[in-house]
């Protein structure tokens, strides 16, 4: 299927989303491209609100952009490394027998696939900013955001280490 379906799909029924991607094999370069397009996207749903930060206050624009590069594009992707690694560790500990690397496509998938609703996200923030409504669209990314992340560790553990 392809990637935006794979996304809609995702909504519906998470768990053969990622048994489709788990299926396809442990690729590691398929893993990180599914990172960096997630972490891409969060840094561009981050621009309506980092412009409206800048009209706001009076600043310039570019090292808001600059910084928010930096730390969605650079050390968010080493923070997922890392929080799926312990997520592993602590499902193991549980008796869970998933891999690493399922433990890794749960976290990125589920990344990439809110992507849509955190677009949604930054288009509130810097549309209308503080208060219920963004508060409203981010609820219902996080959400959305733990249902297929849940979904994708319970579905990597049907496969053994």
């Amino acid at each position: 299927m392809s990637v935006t379906l794979d996304i809609l799909a995702s909504y519906r029924a998470p768990r053969s989303v990622v048994r489709g991607l788990l299926d396809m094999g442990e690729r590691e370069d398929r893993a990180f491209a599914i990172l960096m397009a997630a972490c891409i996207v969060i840094f561009v749903s981050r621009w309506p609100a980092l412009a409206r930060e800048a009209h706001l206050t009076q600043t310039e624009l570019n090292p808001l952009l600059g910084g928010s590069l930096f730390a969605l594009v650079f050390i968010l992707p080493l923070f997922a490394y890392a929080l799926s690694f312990v997520s592993h560790l602590i499902l193991r500990a549980f008796g869970r027998k998933q891999t690493a690397f399922g433990a890794r496509i749960a976290l990125f998938w589920a990344m990439a696939a809110t992507g849509p609703l955190y677009l949604l996200v930054g288009l509130v923030e810097g549309f209308i900013g503080e208060g219920v409504p963004l508060s409203i669209v981010g609820v219902l990314w996080l959400v959305f955001f733990l249902r297929i992340w849940i979904s994708g560790l319970i579905e990597a553990g049907k496969t053994t280490a």
